[in-house]
């Protein structure tokens, strides 16, 4: 049986860029998700964007939308 993987992020209202990194003016996603409870996996993924609210909403987006966003380029998730 397949298990969906959960993630455990908390959002702090006082770091409004929690789970951003900007690597050389790219943005970028970086958060842990949990496979199994005996594992975790960290994730990195490019935003493609060097704009940090385009960032911030296509964060917003791929933590409250896993599944869907693994498999969306970042140009194509709602905005």
């Amino acid at each position: 049986m397949k298990s969906n993987p959960t993630s455990a992020h908390t959002c702090l209202a006082t770091n409004p860029n929690h789970h951003l990194w900007n690597n050389h003016g790219t943005w970028f996603l970086h958060h842990t998700i949990y496979p199994t409870p005996e594992t975790k996996q960290r994730v990195r993924r490019s935003l493609k964007t060097r704009d940090v609210f385009v960032a911030r909403q296509r964060r917003d987006f791929c933590l409250a939308n896993p599944l869907v966003s693994r498999h969306l380029a970042p140009d194509r998730m709602a905005a």
